[in-house]
């Protein structure tokens, strides 16, 4: 059985899919890609069973409709130097010998029998939400960076996208730090969310940058289903109820601060070596235009502050926070200029986009830490 397709192509697509598979699977039949060859398309899927992700592309010629499994890794090894031209299989259907031809060499590997591969899932038909692939890129892109990693609250460890009839929420958070990335031009027929595991976002994470037009997404309280020009990922969801993330996000901040965010990204990336390295504790005074980056460990006699110009005419006011969380929430932003909102040195700080991306609302939310004063 004999089979043509580009190698730049085929390299692609399971460079990208590859993602799915574990160091260390259950089932060794998922150390490799199945392939399945079917009227001139060639379909691609890895999977650890509970993430699976399928790809397809048209191929130039083929015998007739096969289905074999091919190591993974072997076969991403022996295709990374080829260049781009027609690359030939031949697949012996007896011995599952697969014979690769290309210009200038050829390559010899074993299959396995596609028997083995565990079948797909029928696609969950309860719910369905269209959105574009920048929407979702965005909302995924804020998120991932909260997410938790927590035995006991397992629930914390995905992004958790809320679908009303008017917006479509991202929300994550590990307890000390929140985002939450609004969608104003996407929404559902009615109420209902689901909780995005890590793997499955972090693989839309790479592939969603190659996509464009509208993203459709099928879930129920199980799984889900993302279609995508190219790609189809379909996942197990974590199960559970969300907290109510709305609740935890101070309304009232009498206090606020217009910032340059790649100066306070500056200035915190050089304070944070002379800080304590068991807490991370930066300090933050405001005052008359100025912010008053600073830290000390007391243990190794190390201190730093730098000051930096900003807008803020309030009266003077100090909070602490884990320096190293309040840079991966700045450094997630896309801005010029941040907005920091306060109540007082024991509420949480929000940090906030001071001009909002068009059909979005962003905002990022700190737990402060204790001043020793």
């Amino acid at each position: 059985m004999k089979f043509v397709v580009s190698s730049i192509a085929l390299f692609g697509r399971i460079q990208a899919i590859s993602k799915v598979i574990n160091s260390k699977n259950t089932l060794p039949i998922l150390d490799s890609f199945l392939f399945e060859i079917e009227n001139n398309t060639l379909t691609i899927t890895a999977s650890d069973t509970e993430t699976r992700m399928v790809t397809s592309l048209e191929i130039v010629e083929s015998e007739s409709d096969f289905r074999f499994c091919i190591n993974a890794k072997t076969m991403l090894d022996s295709m990374k130097e080829i260049s781009e031209q027609p690359l030939t299989f031949d697949i012996n259907p007896d011995t599952m010998e697969i014979q690769a031809q290309y210009q200038n060499g050829r390559f010899s590997i074993m299959g396995q029998n596609a028997n083995e591969y565990p079948e797909a899932q029928a696609a969950p038909e309860a719910n369905t939400l269209t959105l574009s692939a920048e929407s979702l890129l965005k909302g995924i892109n804020y998120c991932l960076f909260a997410t938790a990693d927590d035995e006991l609250r397992p629930i914390m460890n995905g992004i958790y996208v809320d679908i009303s009839t008017e917006d479509v929420t991202f929300v994550s958070s590990d307890g000390q730090k929140l985002v939450r990335n609004k969608v104003l031009n996407a929404h559902g027929d009615s109420k209902c969310a689901f909780i995005l595991p890590k793997k499955p976002a972090a693989l839309l994470k790479n592939i969603l940058p190659k996509e464009s037009g509208d993203i459709e997404v099928k879930f129920n309280e199980r799984s889900a289903v993302i279609i995508m020009s190219d790609y189809t990922l379909s996942c197990r969801l974590i199960e559970g109820r969300y907290p109510n993330y709305n609740m935890v996000i101070p309304q009232n901040n009498p206090y606020s601060a217009i910032i340059d965010r790649l100066h306070l990204l500056g200035a915190l990336k050089r304070v944070l070596i002379f800080s304590s390295q068991s807490s991370s504790l930066i300090k933050l005074s405001l005052d008359n235009n100025t912010l008053v980056v600073s830290g000390q460990d007391v243990d190794f006699s190390t201190s730093a502050e730098e000051k930096i110009a900003c807008s803020y005419s309030g009266n003077a006011f100090k909070i602490g926070f884990n320096g190293t969380y309040l840079y991966d929430i700045l450094n997630n932003l896309n801005c010029t200029d941040v907005t920091i909102e306060l109540a007082d040195p024991s509420r949480a700080g929000v940090v906030v986009p001071t001009e909002q991306a068009e059909n979005e609302n962003t905002l990022m939310l700190l737990v402060p830490l204790m001043l020793n004063e």
